[in-house]
């Protein structure tokens, strides 16, 4: 097999002080951090899209990257040049796992049935590229916002025959996912939103996706996928209002509709701070509901307003994502890297200096949240902030053994509560702060 990836070695781990441009400055694989290897706590997936598809095309301008791989765009050939580049990039960078949609395996063709025939043609070349390797499938889906037919949505569409269509994309997906052993499968809602509520009945739109879900839920279940179906919650672009607008928004969906039992959450920074939360916080309230389940990591520019996609480098926000998901007890998915290089970086080896610079940069997080957690400042002021309730009139709240009338009862033996105790965020700040950089 020709290589493709020319003069780029095998990426190793050279520690904090390398100036090597392909080596690991943190991300040491085998590292033991809180009882477990490193690579069991970051299991990293390659984006087949961003990474193998995106040529740095923005709305103002053409492809500045080739991401031909020898091969004639839009061509079977193509399709497994890139089967090709992936495995070899993965392999070369120690990455374990891949995403996928639908039509970044193969191009889309006007008949879904030759649609599906490519995808069965290229599903078993990359199952022939995964013999003899430990890469596997972290989850799949179907790319149901980008072709016309999707303008106003798929489960949210207004025609009964783009609804079908979407049913057949899921369908196929999900024979791909179980055939590759994918852990998961998503749900991105691109385009389940409206524009305008003088021409959309928001509750309609809303049972018909939940209508598509379930028969998802069924017909993976009756091919023997066992693993979990993810909800990837986005506020708006390229809709103007998503459904599925965050967390807790996502989360209460799948409770009213009864999917919550099938769905956990697939978490991307960018997205959550288009929502205006932080990373941390859609993080956060998907754990305490029992529904973070993977993680799409990269990150936004706040100076912009749309989904950059940017590999990520704030080491104190991947520190901040790492402390959620050890606290809730790691993730059922991975991390895989939603992102892509900017523009002007559209060399091959670019593609490697992006991976790096992620894989570190939440390996260093990692490290980072589990000094955190060890040091126990943090979690003990917390404990501690809470403590009135676990004596006396609190506890009595906490295990429901009070009424209201003896609550007002209280409040006026009291007369006046003292103010609470401080929070003391500037304190807390400091210590963070001095674990991230002592």
């Amino acid at each position: 097999m020709k290589e493709i990836f020319k003069n780029i070695p095998v990426i190793p781990y050279e520690g904090a002080q390398s100036k090597n441009p392909l080596a690991f400055k943190f991300y040491d694989a085998d590292r033991i951090v809180l009882g477990k290897p490193m690579k069991e706590h970051l299991p990293f997936a390659m984006a087949w899209w961003h990474n193998l598809c995106a040529g740095g095309t923005d709305m103002f301008g053409r492809d500045t990257a080739d991401k031909s791989f020898g091969a004639e765009k839009g061509t079977m050939a193509h399709a497994k040049a890139k089967v090709d580049a992936g495995f070899e990039f993965m392999k070369k960078l120690g990455v374990k796992y891949f995403c996928f949609h639908d039509v970044d395996l193969v191009p889309e063709a006007d008949d879904i049935k030759e649609t599906n025939r490519r995808l069965d043609e290229i599903s078993d070349y990359i199952l022939e590229k995964m013999k003899g390797t430990d890469i596997k499938c972290l989850w799949g889906t179907a790319n149901m916002f980008g072709n016309p037919r999707f303008m106003n949505g798929a489960g949210s569409s207004n025609s009964a025959d783009v609804f079908c269509f979407a049913a057949a994309q899921i369908k196929k997906a999900l024979d791909l996912t179980v055939k590759l052993g994918g852990r998961g499968y998503v749900f991105w809602g691109g385009r389940e939103g409206y524009e305008t509520l003088l021409n959309t009945d928001v509750k309609f739109e809303q049972e018909n996706i939940a209508k598509l879900m379930h028969l998802a839920v069924e017909y993976g279940r009756s091919i023997g996928f066992t693993g979990d179906f993810y909800i990837e919650p986005k506020p708006k672009e390229p809709m103007k209002h998503q459904y599925d607008f965050d967390a807790a928004t996502a989360i209460g969906f799948l409770r009213q509709y009864g999917l919550d039992k099938d769905f956990k959450m697939n978490i991307e920074a960018n997205h959550a701070t288009l929502a205006g939360h932080t990373f941390q916080h859609d993080l956060r309230i998907s754990a305490i509901n029992g529904m973070l389940g993977s993680i799409d990591a990269n990150q936004g520019d706040l100076l912009l307003g749309w989904d950059t996609d940017e590999f990520p480098f704030n080491v104190y926000e991947a520190t901040m994502c790492m402390y959620e998901v050890l606290k809730a007890g790691g993730l059922t998915g991975g991390f895989n890297f939603d992102a892509k290089t900017r523009r002007p970086s559209y060399t091959l080896e670019d593609m490697f200096h992006a991976y790096i610079l992620g894989m570190d940069t939440f390996a260093l997080g990692l490290l980072k949240a589990a000094a955190l957690i060890e040091d126990g400042r943090v979690d003990q002021f917390v404990a501690d902030r809470y403590a009135s309730y676990r004596t006396g009139i609190g506890a009595k709240i906490r295990s429901g053994e009070t009424t209201l009338q003896e609550l007002a009862e209280y409040a006026a033996s009291l007369g006046a509560p003292a103010l609470p105790g401080s929070g003391r965020q500037e304190y807390l700040e400091s210590v963070v702060n001095q674990i991230l950089f002592s």
